[in-house]
């Protein structure tokens, strides 16, 4: 029988119960955020991380370490807004943050307009095809 310390989770829910009192808050304003700007996006677990996926696609995700939280928007909406995020610790796709200092609702909504923007500028191929429909 698994216990509760090595089942992994199958839920954000189930991922949240597993975190301190002030990761879980902190990762619940988050969750919130991305859910106000993507009411329609699918809430699962992938590779461990709690995720967002819209039209089947990986949209964010976020998690928590030993020493911080991450938000995973991916590298194209951390690059587009790389000035906004100069008071965090950035790499290719990743923000960290401390769990007293979460990224502000504002800020998170940003970055996810900007990664659902950049799905929605690629183009789909053709059946077949290596060239995008038109």
């Amino acid at each position: 029988m698994r216990t509760a310390a090595t089942a992994k989770p199958k839920t954000i829910d189930e991922y949240l119960t597993t975190l301190s009192n002030q990761k879980r808050v902190a990762l619940e304003k988050l969750r919130r955020a991305i859910k106000s700007v993507a009411p329609t996006a699918e809430e699962c677990i992938s590779y461990g991380l709690p995720t967002f996926r819209l039209g089947g696609k990986m949209l964010v995700s976020f998690g928590a370490a030993a020493k911080h939280c991450a938000f995973y928007a991916g590298a194209h909406p951390v690059q587009a807004l790389r000035n906004e995020l100069k008071a965090y610790d950035t790499s290719k796709g990743t923000i960290r943050f401390q769990a007293d200092a979460p990224i502000p609702a504002v800020l998170v909504s940003k970055l996810v307009k900007a990664r659902i923007a950049q799905y929605a500028a690629q183009k789909p191929l053709a059946a077949g095809s290596s060239k995008p429909l038109r």
